[in-house]
């Protein structure tokens, strides 16, 4: 059982105390009995204790640094949302093929903010500039916020600021099951609340440190039974031996649980394995051990943006994967949107 997450090392910036979050965090944090460092930027965290790579690298990700988000510009995050709204960075899990271990680089230690004030004044400030649309964020482009969220409450602040605004909604995905103190949250039906989900061969070997399976769809019934619009990510839809079984019994699992009230506005978004060059050295480095396939012989080549392009499967390949799981989830949830990213 993957129990609520519990850093072994907190970092806390001089700024972040002159929020009330900071300090709130800062005595909770005491009172557990962690140990607690001072860091002049959250960005400039050094000496994470280990005595080489993989020991720095696993107890960074069990380091939680608090901080102040400086950077107020929401990044973009077509094509699910307007904007990512940046509540934290980092997640405790340890999913081999995660893109944030090339887009974090050096720093895999999680980052939470304290300014959500701020942060939550600039999202309004650009839901003015879009009205009269709506305007999506997305809160876990560079996180699994759920996973951090027992602690900080972020989250569950966020969702009640955009359940009392006209045009903004929030969306974010999840692999942990920790998420009964957001049931009470007063979303009015304004936050999408996904769950990355996919079959068991791939939560088994290359998701370590997460939820298992069982869990994510026992939390996403009590998700639905709280009124949340509710949402799956299958991803990274992987190709393995008994794969079209390992899918076909992920939905069957899904569709014996899921009650009827949820299915109305039901949303699942697939994603086939991608890797880029880059993304693949830094893999191999931090889990060496990783049976993930990652053969550019046997992919295609997709120009990518920035000139950093990614090896997806063969056309044929893909094909056959993306009808598969369309028909799947046709057949048990026929009213479902479904998007595919390759």
């Amino acid at each position: 059982m993957v129990k609520p997450f519990v850093p072994q090392l907190v970092y806390i910036e001089p700024r972040a105390l002159e929020y009330p979050l900071g300090i709130e965090l800062k005595e909770k944090f005491e009172k557990m009995g962690l140990e607690i460092r001072e860091t002049t930027s959250h960005n400039q965290v050094r000496n994470i204790p280990g005595n080489n790579h993989l020991q720095q690298y696993r107890n960074a990700k069990s380091t939680l640094v608090v901080g102040v988000r400086k950077t107020l510009d929401f990044d973009s995050s077509k094509p699910s949302a307007e904007y990512a709204i940046p509540l934290a960075t980092g997640c405790m899990g340890h999913c081999h093929y995660c893109y944030l271990q090339t887009t974090m680089g050096s720093k895999p230690y999680i980052r939470t903010y304290v300014n959500t004030e701020e942060i939550f004044q600039r999202a309004q400030e650009y839901m003015v500039e879009r009205t009269p649309q709506i305007t999506r964020f997305e809160a876990s482009c560079t996180s699994d916020i759920v996973g951090i969220d027992h602690l900080t409450h972020s989250l569950k602040r966020a969702i009640e600021f955009f359940g009392n605004t006209d045009m903004g909604r929030l969306r974010f995905v999840t692999k942990f099951h920790h998420v009964d103190h957001l049931l009470d949250a007063d979303h009015k039906g304004k936050t999408r609340f996904r769950f990355s989900i996919n079959a068991d061969f791939v939560i088994k070997n290359f998701e370590p440190g997460t939820s298992p399976l069982n869990k994510r769809l026992e939390a996403a019934v009590k998700v639905a039974g709280a009124g949340y619009p509710l949402g799956f990510i299958v991803a990274p839809i992987y190709i393995h031996e008994g794969w079209r079984e390992g899918y076909y019994e992920l939905f069957s699992k899904l569709d014996q649980l899921l009650p009827e009230e949820a299915r109305d506005d039901i949303t699942f978004e697939m994603i086939q394995h991608r890797f880029t060059k880059p993304a693949k050295r830094v893999i191999e480095k931090n889990y060496p051990k990783s049976k993930l396939e990652m053969n550019e012989d046997d992919r295609r080549y997709k120009w990518g943006r920035y000139g950093i392009g990614k090896y997806i499967y063969q056309k044929d390949e893909e094909a056959d994967l993306r009808e598969t799981l369309e028909k799947y989830i046709d057949d048990f949830f026929p009213n479902a949107k479904i998007e595919y990213f390759t």
